[in-house]
């Protein structure tokens, strides 16, 4: 599985931001799908996760009511909706997939990770 992430980009605090992530080289609906972020000198930490078919969701405490996890398996694209951004969401975002049915907020439960995408939130 490639993964291609997108839509990253410099914000004020209190704005939003839309990331993409598409998906190549197996059926992407065999996947669970998550995002996590790494802020600098910060370790990799969890952001939201989603079932192979969308009916289960995840977040962090941290993003919980202001991030929004989708997918559209028709377009093999997942999407990460956030709102009410503050600068401490400052990070490389990434998305990553797995071969079960749910991975959840662990690292380790996850196959394959994209590049990342830069979102810089700004005071």
């Amino acid at each position: 599985v490639q993964l291609q992430a997108s839509g990253g980009g410099l914000v004020q605090a209190g704005g939003s931001l839309r990331l993409s992530c598409a998906a190549s080289g197996r059926t992407f609906s065999s996947n669970a799908m998550g995002w996590f972020r790494q802020a600098p000198g910060k370790e990799r930490e969890f952001v939201a996760a989603i079932s192979r078919k969308g009916g289960i969701t995840d977040y962090a405490d941290s993003v919980k009511g202001r991030f929004t996890i989708s997918r559209d398996n028709a377009k093999s694209t997942v999407h990460l909706q956030m709102n009410s951004l503050k600068p401490e969401d400052t990070a490389v975002y990434y998305c990553a997939a797995a071969d079960s049915t749910f991975a959840g907020r662990s690292l380790t439960s996850y196959d394959y990770w994209g590049q990342g995408t830069q979102v810089t939130v700004s005071s």
